[in-house]
């Protein structure tokens, strides 16, 4: 991934769910440190990590993290302000980026690889595709900033995408962590035991890859 920096919104306050949410805990760890983790493993060239509503928080549950903070000061507005702020102090010579959502634990980062390269197939943006949902993370091409830069209000970039379906590639995923957003405490629950059933899984093929566990 090469060139391609990486984005994670972070701004909003978080009312559905009383505030808090990015800095509430999913399986024990903060629910924005676990996406940063995630996303700052997968090797793009820098991580920008944009804060708003909750910058202090925020800091502090990513202390001693490799990424680098961009505040929005006018993020009340809605996601296209942590948008503008984040492109706007992408690297100069990014090739693109790939946008995350800080309450978005369970998309699959290890993805990016192929959707940078349906991005750049296509030549605009390129993001998975849930049961026929649009999902996270997207990946928007150098071609795509300026238009980023002029969006306004609470859309985010749905509404740019769905304009220009000529130019944006959609890649099907059989994972519904693309889908699932933390809104409300319920929806906290719902992602720790879909993460708690994912670490589960996980710990069992890694035995049955050693031979502690017999294969299914």
């Amino acid at each position: 991934m090469q060139g391609w920096s990486a984005l994670i919104l972070a701004g909003g306050a978080g009312r559905r769910f009383g505030g808090g949410k990015l800095t509430a805990n999913l399986a024990g760890v903060p629910i924005i440190r676990r996406v940063v983790a995630a996303v700052s493993a997968a090797g793009f060239a820098e991580v920008l990590v944009v804060t708003g509503a909750d910058e202090a928080g925020v800091r502090s549950e990513l202390a001693g993290m490799d990424a680098r903070f961009i505040h929005a000061p006018d993020w009340a507005e809605g996601m296209a302000a942590t948008l503008r702020a984040g492109i706007g102090a992408l690297a100069p010579r990014a090739d693109g980026v790939c946008v995350f959502l800080g309450d978005m634990p369970l998309v699959q980062v290890a993805d990016c690889p192929a959707l940078i390269m349906a991005a750049e197939q296509s030549g605009y943006a390129a993001r998975p595709r849930y049961e026929g949902k649009p999902a996270h993370p997207v990946a928007f091409t150098r071609a795509a900033f300026a238009d980023l830069m002029a969006l306004e209000g609470d859309q985010g970039a749905n509404a740019l995408l769905k304009q220009r379906p000529q130019v944006v590639a959609y890649l099907d995923t059989a994972d519904s962590g693309a889908l699932l957003d933390i809104d409300t405490p319920a929806d906290l629950a719902a992602a720790t035991r879909a993460w708690n059933a994912c670490a589960t899984s996980a710990t069992s093929d890694s035995a049955t890859s050693r031979g502690a566990l017999p294969n299914p």
